[in-house]
C-alpha cells in the first residue's frame, strides 16, 4: 500500500469512530432523559403492603407478592 492510501484509510477509520462514539453518547443523553422523567399519573402507595423479601409494593388484599410469590403479612 502506498503512504497516501494508508493515510485515507487511517483517517476514515478516525472518522467511523468518532461518528460511533457520537451515536453512543447520544443513546445515553436520551436513556438518562427517559429514566429521570416523571409519569404525568400520581402515584399512590396508600393501602399497599410492601414484601419483606423484594421490596415490592403489593395491594392490601394479596396475600402472596406478585412478584417473588412469598407470603404477606397481615
Amino acid at each position: 500500500m502506498s503512504e497516501t492510501s494508508q493515510l485515507l484509510l487511517l483517517i476514515a477509520a478516525a472518522a467511523v469512530g468518532i461518528v460511533a462514539t457520537l451515536f453512543m453518547l447520544r443513546r445515553q443523553r436520551r436513556e438518562r432523559n427517559e429514566a429521570t422523567t416523571e409519569s404525568r399519573y400520581a402515584v399512590s402507595t396508600e393501602g399497599s403492603k410492601r414484601c419483606p423479601s423484594c421490596g415490592m409494593y403489593n395491594q392490601w388484599t394479596d396475600s402472596r407478592c406478585i412478584s417473588c410469590g412469598k407470603k404477606l403479612a397481615g
